[in-house]
């Protein structure tokens, strides 16, 4: 049995069976995969994959325990070499982050500008995605950290840990009728088309549900995971915007007034989080303290030592999170 071969049955069940896929992705040949993983299955005596043809159809009850074991062993052969390199150069490696257009956009520069000043050495990649991609390619192991607000808690190998807490505003052109309204209500909205986040995207769920308890029926004309896209569209009258409150900047867009919504939606919190069982380098602690001051390297080690996300959220319960 070769580590190789676990790498390779590991990564062709992430790539749906597709073993020319898989070859693409590392880089080596399809024929090669397909008989290195005929001979673990001889020298195992069991199939882990069922074939018709030169196809592979689906995981086997065997393969299933073994590609989840054989997962396990390349997690720790990747932490032995995050040690090795830990303790061989602290200031140079890799960070990878998997995030939303809002977060990328708005959040992370200037901690990423910190980061990268501080670490000159590290290569630092950013993927943006939905937010059940961002969960899945931290859970999977893709990506050191992932970035998020919605969907983070359908993956429960994730530690995912607060970082601070936001609402929404409304964006208008200069001539709208809501300007002239004392007050904001989710009435007011509710009588004009909205251009707003896709659903799943950036809290989305909670104006949803707000417009919902209220007896009110948002029309949402046009959807976006874009807060620029969706700025767009408003200074072309397509409707109302409904983007989060840091999404908008009074300087850039002096062409679009934005009225606070706090008050109809309730807030959101953005998390980021990674891996259990993953070694994290000096600067991967760094960089969560720099994106969360609150979140210390003593606070990381604690969360990492809760065993269900029920521990996990019960560590961060009375925590009063900083409003973005």
């Amino acid at each position: 049995m070769k580590l190789q071969q676990l790498r390779y049955i590991w990564e062709v069940s992430r790539h749906d069976l597709n073993v020319s896929t898989t070859a693409e992705s590392l880089f080596t040949s399809q024929p090669g995969i397909s008989k290195q993983v005929r001979m673990l299955e001889d020298e195992l005596g069991v199939q882990i994959f069922h074939r018709s043809g030169k196809h592979l159809t689906e995981i086997t009850p065997a393969g299933q325990a073994i590609i989840r074991i054989a997962g396990d062993i390349l997690d720790k052969v990747e932490n032995v070499r995050r040690i090795a390199e830990e303790f061989s150069d602290k200031e140079r490696g890799t960070l990878s982050i998997a995030t939303t257009h809002t977060q990328a956009r708005y959040a992370l520069p200037s901690v990423i500008q910190r980061f990268i000043s501080r670490y000159p050495e590290v290569s630092l990649h950013m993927h943006q995605g939905t937010p059940v991609q961002i969960s899945e390619l931290a859970s999977k192991g893709t990506v050191d950290f992932a970035i998020a607000t919605e969907a983070l808690e359908l993956f429960e190998n994730l530690i995912m840990m607060p970082c601070y807490r936001w609402n929404r505003s409304v964006i208008v052109r200069h001539d709208h009728p809501l300007l002239k309204q004392k007050s904001l209500t989710l009435k007011a909205l509710s009588e004009y088309p909205i251009v707003t986040y896709v659903f799943g995207f950036t809290g989305r769920s909670q104006l949803d549900q707000a417009f919902n308890a209220a007896g009110y029926t948002p029309r949402v004309v046009f959807t976006a995971t874009d807060a620029d896209v969706i700025k767009t569209y408003v200074k072309l009258g397509l409707g109302v915007g409904i983007v989060a409150s840091m999404a908008y900047d009074p300087k850039l867009d002096n062409d679009l007034k934005a009225l606070d919504a706090s008050h109809l939606f309730a807030a959101s919190t953005t998390k980021i989080g990674f891996r259990r069982g993953i070694y994290l380098r000096s600067y991967m602690y760094e960089f969560m303290e720099l994106f969360a001051p609150h979140l210390t390297r003593e606070v990381v080690e604690g969360a990492i030592k809760t065993r269900s996300n029920e521990e996990l959220e019960g560590l961060f319960k009375d925590l009063e999170l900083p409003i973005h």
